[in-house]
C-alpha cells in the first residue's frame, strides 16, 4: 500500500526487530501509549510482538515505512461482542521521523485497509488529552472527536482525560 509521499505499510518481519526496538525504546513514545507497551523496549520485545502479529490473518498490525526506512507501527485491534464491527487503532512513529506527515498518511492507509479487509463499520482511537500532536494527526486523517472521557486514565501517575476519536466506514454513511 503506497501513497504520494512515499509512505507504505508492510507486514512485520523478525529482521525488523532491531530497528523496531531502537525506535520504540523512547520514553517520549511510551508517555503517549498504553502501559502494556514495554519500556524499556528491547529487541526481544520486538521479536515477541512481531511473532504474535504474524498469527493474525489478515494482518492487523503493520510496519510504517517512509521510503525504505522503518519508522513505526500501526495496528487495529478488532473489538469484541456487541462492538465486534469496531476496531481500535493505535500507532507510534519513531522520534527521528516526527513532523513529516508520516502518521497522518499511515492512519489514512490503515483506515482504508481496515475497512476493506477487516469487515469494520467503525474505527476508534483514544488519545490522552495532553497529546496535542496525536490529536492533530487524527483530525488531519479525517477522524472526528466523539467524546472526552474526563479523568479516565492514569499515565505516569497522572490522571488524564481520554479523548475518543472515530471514523465511520464510508460504505455505512
Amino acid at each position: 500500500m503506497k501513497n504520494n509521499i512515499n509512505i507504505s505499510l508492510r507486514n512485520l518481519h523478525e529482521d525488523q526487530a532491531e530497528v523496531l526496538a531502537e525506535l520504540a525504546n523512547n520514553k517520549k513514545i511510551w508517555d503517549n501509549v498504553r502501559d502494556f507497551f514495554p519500556h524499556p523496549f528491547t529487541t526481544l520485545d520486538a521479536i515477541d510482538f512481531i511473532k504474535k502479529q504474524k498469527l493474525n490473518e489478515p494482518a492487523t498490525h503493520l510496519a510504517i515505512y517512509y521510503g525504505d526506512d522503518l519508522t513505526g507501527v500501526i495496528g487495529i485491534d478488532p473489538m469484541k461482542d456487541v462492538f465486534r464491527k469496531t476496531g481500535y487503532i493505535g500507532y507510534w512513529i519513531g522520534e527521528p521521523y516526527w513532523g513529516k506527515g508520516i502518521a497522518t498518511k499511515a492512519i489514512q492507509l490503515m483506515t482504508d485497509y481496515s475497512f476493506q479487509n477487516l469487515d469494520l463499520i467503525k474505527i476508534q482511537a483514544g488519545v490522552f488529552g495532553h497529546n496535542m500532536a496525536s490529536i492533530r494527526v487524527l483530525e488531519k486523517a479525517g477522524f472526528k472527536l466523539e467524546g472526552n472521557l474526563k479523568k479516565a486514565a492514569i499515565k505516569n501517575q497522572q490522571i488524564v482525560d481520554d479523548l475518543i476519536y472515530g471514523m465511520i466506514n464510508p460504505a455505512f454513511q
